[in-house]
């Protein structure tokens, strides 16, 4: 379904108000189709999920509570640049995407904070250097190099309410929607991994923004006057890199879950990425 397409379902649907707010509930995301390859083949400097990083030369490999941190993936941006359509993604530069090796950090804690590192550089791409894993690095928490290809691919907001300020809803608009959201998905083929960046999450429970606003401010009374406070910045965040869990990367997210990395205020902060948060959700 295209744009058009959603705004003649919620005409048919009764919910013909929605059809002025189709851009913020209807957003452009870049999907990640993956390939096995052989890492020998993969210049350095390339995008990829697994396989080995391609680092600066005095980048430090990162580690959480003593251990090596999983090499999650790397893009360059310079690839990208024909499907971000909003520009949200800086031009040029090279994004590296780390993870607790132990998978032992679900996003639903303010204690997880460290478990996952997100670096970005503009320079120096040129003396990249591809690093081998360190000996502590367990097995498992090392994954099969994959080559990537995209696509422009819409995606859908999973609750109105939360897109578009002041919207009275109630269970059986929600009910409404629903049907036009599965709709909307009715062509997924489930057997291929979602990996994506940008857009809205393919989510396995619940929208993740208010959780990344409040725990990576150190908040977990999601009741008190000071979360409520903080909840209304909630949209802020946006998805970076979504990954999936992948037989060909050898990835198990909690068995069949999704690895999701998120940044506040993307556009301006993309540089210095000062608020990040990590969620893993599974079913």
């Amino acid at each position: 379904m295209d744009k058009a397409e959603i705004q003649e379902a919620f005409i048919k649907a009764g919910l013909s108000y929605l059809v002025p707010h189709v851009d913020a509930l209807v957003q452009n995301s870049i999907r990640i189709f993956t390939k096995p390859v052989d890492e020998r083949c993969v210049p350095v400097g390339t995008s990829k999920l697994g396989g080995m990083p391609d680092l600066p030369p005095r980048s430090r490999w990162p580690s959480w509570h003593g251990v090596p941190q999983s090499f999650i993936g790397q893009i360059r941006l310079e690839e990208l640049q024909s499907y971000d359509t909003q520009k949200l993604l800086p031009a040029e530069g090279m994004l590296w995407f780390f993870y607790a090796a132990q998978q032992d950090a679900y996003g639903d804690d303010p204690a997880d904070r460290g478990a996952w590192l997100i670096l970005f550089a503009t320079s120096g791409l040129d003396k990249l250097q591809r690093r081998s894993a360190p000996s502590r690095l367990p097995r498992p928490a090392r994954f099969n190099p994959c080559s990537l290809s995209y696509t422009r691919e819409l995606t859908m907001a999973v609750q109105p309410e939360l897109e578009i300020s002041g919207l009275q809803w109630d269970n059986n608009e929600q009910r409404k929607y629903d049907d036009v959201f599965a709709a909307f998905h009715a062509a997924d083929d489930l057997s291929i991994p979602h990996h994506r960046m940008l857009g809205f999450a393919d989510v396995l429970q619940d929208d993740m923004r208010e959780q990344s606003q409040l725990y990576s401010n150190g908040i977990t009374d999601w009741e008190s006057p000071e979360a409520e406070k903080l909840a209304q910045d909630a949209h802020n965040w946006q998805l970076l890199l979504q990954v999936d869990t992948d037989e060909s990367l050898g990835t198990r997210w909690a068995s069949t879950g999704r690895l999701y990395y998120w940044l506040k205020n993307l556009k301006l902060n993309i540089g210095a990425l000062t608020a990040t948060w990590l969620v893993l959700q599974s079913e």
